[in-house]
C-alpha cells in the first residue's frame, strides 16, 4: 500500500512540474508582424505549412528549434505533435514540393537574434530567456 502511495505522490509530482516546464514556452515574432497575439490554430497552421500569414494579413515564417525542453513544450502544448510526427509532416510537404523545411536553429539565444532581425519571423523560446528585440505574442 505505501509503494502505491508513493507512486501516485511521484506521478502527480511529475504531472504538475511538466504543467510547469511547459507553461513556460513563449511565441515571439518580428516586430514587423501587426498581430498582437494569435490564436492557437493559427499558430498551428504556420507551423505545420498550412499558412503563411495571419489573419491581419501579416506574412510569416516559421523558425524552429533543432531540440530541448522548449522545442519539445511547443510542439506538445500549440502544435499538439511530438518532434518525430511533425518533422514527418513537414517532410512530406518538402517532398510533394508544396513548401521548404522552416530553418532550424540550435540555440534559444540564435532562435531570438534570428527572429528580431528577420522580417516576418515567428518562434518560440522559454519564458526565462532574453528576448530584447522581439514581439511576444499571446496565444489565445
Amino acid at each position: 500500500m505505501k509503494n502505491v502511495l508513493r507512486v501516485s505522490l511521484f506521478l502527480a509530482a511529475v504531472m504538475v512540474f511538466g504543467a510547469q516546464v511547459r507553461a513556460q514556452v513563449i511565441v515571439i515574432a518580428n516586430p514587423s508582424v501587426k498581430s498582437a497575439d494569435i490564436s492557437k490554430g493559427d499558430l498551428r497552421d504556420v507551423f505545420n505549412g498550412a499558412a503563411t500569414s495571419l489573419k491581419d494579413g501579416s506574412h510569416v515564417t516559421p523558425v524552429l528549434l533543432k531540440g530541448g525542453a522548449a522545442h519539445d513544450s511547443f510542439l506538445a502544448d500549440f502544435i499538439g505533435k511530438n518532434d518525430t510526427a511533425f518533422r514527418a509532416g513537414w517532410r512530406s510537404l518538402v517532398f510533394s514540393g508544396q513548401a521548404s523545411m522552416p530553418k532550424s536553429l540550435d540555440t534559444e539565444a540564435a532562435m531570438v537574434d534570428y527572429v528580431a532581425h528577420t522580417t516576418g519571423a515567428i518562434g518560440y523560446i522559454n519564458k526565462a530567456t532574453a528576448h530584447d528585440g522581439v514581439k511576444v505574442l499571446t496565444v489565445r
